[in-house]
């Protein structure tokens, strides 16, 4: 059968995610993986959601396991607005409502905002999840260059004026500004101001998405950008799957009325409800105060992850590579001589049964490909400095 000539257009730009085609290499057996996103499994808290899942069964099985309204349940998202409002978000039950992880909000956005041809600015690096989503309505994504301070908000705002001046239909920016994925940075307080007046100034959407904030190991939690948002310019996006379980795939959004409403709308024809056991299970969490007690027991653990790398690092890594030394969150960013490249490099590195993700994929431009993101979180601590002891011998024989 001709397949091809069947398929949509927008299935014909659809694109397999190459950090997903990388894991594959990197579960081998004895490959040590700093590629993947994932949180450690000693971070999870069984025996409290054990406890909380046999109370659920015993007073609201049928609740539990039947169908719920499409914008999550209502207690739950009760919990939500309280929650973020902790944040400094002020949010009503009409502004907020929950998604199949935070990959299905990206996706309800491309739905809802992305017509074929219109302008997304990301970050250079940013996070591929986003760039799959868009670019599978037909975006064209727009990179903005990043620093220790996030996206630089001044070459963002040249950028807009650049675009505009050819008539290009620019849409939304897009920033996870949080000990980002993938470059571990975060964007300055000064730069969330900025970067809200400049999406009222020129009438676009932000996209915040925000699955690290809770994983700050030093430094004074800044605002969310979207407190400082008075006009709905801000979609706020948050997950659960950093700080409670991600198998459990629980994701929020919080938007304007009429934004939330639109992207329900979307969200019915997808998967018409977010497991309810899931969000039963996520509420009981917060409201009982399991969270406050869980989510510093992970710091601790990730904080002495990044540390062991870091100084792994500092021990093992030839002169003229740099990284990043992220005050939180998941990955740190590394960038090698400009004539070395991670991709090439790869193969080199699973013999040696080490495995990272190449800079390029995170680049909308082309460009980043001696960079590559490492994750801390995952490995244990004895696996994470034999880890980078054999990539910084695959480094050396590459320069």
């Amino acid at each position: 059968m001709d397949t091809e000539r069947l398929y949509s257009d927008r299935a014909r730009k659809m694109r397999s995610s190459e950090i997903r085609e990388l894991l594959e290499l990197s579960q081998r057996p004895g490959v040590i993986s700093f590629a993947g996103g994932l949180p450690n499994p000693n971070a999870f808290p069984v025996e409290e959601i054990r406890e909380i899942v046999n109370r659920i069964l015993d007073e609201e099985g049928g609740k539990a396991l039947q169908y719920g309204p499409t914008a999550g349940l209502k207690e739950f998202r009760e919990e939500l607005v309280r929650y973020v409002g902790r944040e400094g978000i002020k949010a009503k039950l009409e502004n907020v409502f929950v998604t199949v992880g935070s990959q299905q909000a990206l996706d309800l956005i491309g739905r809802v905002f992305i017509n074929e041809g219109d302008v997304i600015l990301v970050g250079l690096p940013t996070y591929l999840g986003a760039i799959n989503a868009f670019l599978a309505y037909g975006a064209n994504l727009v990179g903005v260059p990043l620093d220790e301070n996030g996206m630089r908000v001044d070459l963002l705002e040249e950028k807009i004026k650049e675009l505009r001046q050819k008539g290009e239909s620019i849409k939304l920016i897009y920033t996870v500004p949080t000990f980002q994925n993938p470059a571990g940075v975060e964007l300055s307080n000064d730069r969330r101001k900025r970067i809200v007046e400049i999406a009222e100034k020129y009438d676009l959407l932000i996209v915040e998405d925000e699955p690290y904030h809770a994983l700050r190991f030093e430094g004074e939690s800044l605002p969310s950008i979207k407190s400082y948002d008075k006009s709905g310019h801000v979609i706020y996006m948050a997950t659960f799957s950093k700080i409670l379980a991600p198998g459990f795939r629980l994701a929020y959004v919080v938007a304007s009325e009429e934004i939330a409403r639109k992207m329900i709308i979307a969200k019915q024809s997808v998967d018409l409800c977010t497991p309810t056991f899931t969000q039963l299970i996520a509420h009981y969490y917060i409201r009982n105060g399991y969270m406050e007690k869980h989510i510093p027991k992970i710091i601790e653990m990730y904080k002495r992850k990044r540390d062991i790398m870091l100084e792994a690092m500092e021990k093992y890594f030839p002169d003229g590579c740099k990284w990043t030394k992220p005050r939180g969150g998941m990955f740190l960013w590394v960038e090698l001589p400009k004539h070395i490249s991670t991709i090439e490099m790869f193969q080199d590195a699973v013999k040696e049964k080490v495995a990272y993700v190449h800079g390029k994929a995170f680049h909308v431009d082309g460009s980043g490909e001696n960079t590559m993101r490492l994750n801390f979180t995952n490995p244990s601590d004895e696996l994470i400095e034999e880890g980078i002891r054999r990539l910084a011998k695959v480094i050396k024989e590459r320069m």
